[in-house]
């Protein structure tokens, strides 16, 4: 009867291992819960990002106010009749 139960407290430790620390493990479970949170949050803000982008381009194939504010802004093209300033401070 005491190998028995030996036997039993034996397979119940190594099952206890298995649980807290093995692989599959709580600890593993809630690391890997942790880290797809993260990616989740990460996913959410790039598909965002990605949803203006979108739009941008979609307003740069078929508006022209937009193209034009692009090269105002970022090329500093002028159109005919205006007058450039340069303001230095």
């Amino acid at each position: 009867m005491k190998i028995l139960y030996g036997f039993l407290i034996i397979v119940f430790l190594i099952l206890q291992f298995q649980l807290w620390l093995g692989d599959g493990s709580v600890r593993a479970l809630n690391m890997l819960q942790t880290e797809l949170e993260a990616q989740r949050q990460s996913n959410s803000e790039l598909e965002e990002r990605n949803r203006l982008l979108e739009i941008e381009v979609v307003d740069l194939k078929t508006g022209l106010e937009a193209v034009e504010e692009r090269a105002r802004s970022e090329l500093g093209m002028i159109e005919e009749g205006e007058t450039f300033y340069l303001l230095v401070d």
